[in-house]
């Protein structure tokens, strides 16, 4: 059977939720990030990341705002974190700030399912598409003292028992690491309704729960796992792209096992909705500066994002086909 899904604390987040909103409305005049010998660095920008820190949108979102910064095309950017219900407190934040040119929130897969699973009146409808950024491949990762040294022998005992056999991801159900093990589940002929899935809100927090042998593997962005690879504490025993990822050149994917899956996770930046055409040239051009630098070329290289860079209407024509097909997934599992 073939599958393919492609392009598929408290005080702190109070404390910086009260810094944006005393925050202007619209960009500083004059301030835009276009061509031009005389443009200026845009200033005051903010980026939300709607999940915890540490998981993928909170890496890419500061890999994004320091090259922002070092490559002096925006002055100093803020990113803050405002987690909850899968992305969708952010998503209803943003939603919220109508005409704010300043904010912008980094977001993905997981965001788009989630707006249907937590059945949120804010929809990503409701925003600016702004850029989407980039393109990263799932990898199936368990801990290093697991018994399963290959997807095969894990797969063999999922089959087994696939109720009490526990499944990690950083997404709500919706996100990118809920419909991966649902739609591997399909691909290794496991009823999807049977898989027993553990949310945990962002990267951030299911490496602990993976750590501490509470599941039995996890499912989520390679690149989320990197520095626990290098360190010996966790194994992926593969990812989901149609080729091997070049950071785990020894990695197999699954189709090189047999398993006939492609999956591909996406993460971009919307803006709230209602801004001037003038705020949103103002993060398209920033963020087309930064796409086109060595700086960020070097940091795709350094954790093995595949570029995907579209703006404006082609982006906003991306945005609304996954959201068709990730509420047709959805509908199939009865979460939407």
């Amino acid at each position: 059977m073939s599958a393919r899904f492609t392009g598929l604390v408290a005080a702190a987040a109070v404390a910086s939720t009260l810094l944006v909103s005393a925050c202007g409305a619209t960009a500083d005049k004059g301030t835009a990030a276009s061509s031009g010998s005389d443009a200026k660095p845009a200033t005051g920008l903010q980026i939300m990341v709607p999940n915890a820190p540490g998981g993928g949108y909170d890496t890419t979102a500061r890999s994004a705002a320091k090259v922002l910064e070092d490559d002096k095309i925006t002055g100093s950017m803020q990113v803050f974190n405002l987690p909850g219900a899968g992305g969708t407190v952010g998503l209803q934040r943003v939603v919220n700030e109508k005409g704010n040119g300043k904010l912008a929130m980094q977001m993905g897969l997981g965001v788009v399912g989630a707006a249907y699973t937590q059945k949120s009146k804010a929809t990503l409808n409701d925003t600016t598409p702004i850029a989407k950024l980039i393109e990263e491949a799932g990898a199936i990762v368990v801990p290093k003292d697991s018994p399963y040294k290959d997807i095969n022998q894990l797969v063999t005992a999922w089959k087994a028992n696939p109720k009490k056999f526990a499944v990690g991801g950083g997404s709500s159900p919706g996100g990118p690491d809920h419909l991966l093990p649902m739609q591997l589940a399909k691909a290794v002929g496991i009823d999807p309704k049977d898989v027993s899935y553990v949310t945990y809100d962002g990267g951030g927090e299911l490496l602990p729960a993976l750590l501490g042998n509470k599941i039995a593997f996890g499912a989520s962005g390679f690149g989320e796992f990197l520095s626990q690879v290098e360190a010996g504490d966790v194994r992926i025993l593969a990812v989901t792209s149609e080729k091997p990822v070049d950071v785990l050149k020894d990695v197999p994917t699954l189709k090189d096992k047999g398993i006939d899956l492609v999956f591909t996770n996406w993460r971009g930046i919307v803006a709230p909705p209602g801004i001037s055409d003038a705020d949103k040239k103002v993060w398209i051009d920033a963020l087309t500066k930064m796409h086109d630098s060595k700086a960020w070329k070097a940091e795709e290289e350094k954790r093995g994002w595949t570029d995907a860079f579209a703006t404006g209407d082609e982006f906003s024509t991306f945005l609304k086909d996954q959201d068709t097909s990730v509420a047709d997934i959805l509908k199939q599992l009865g979460l939407a």
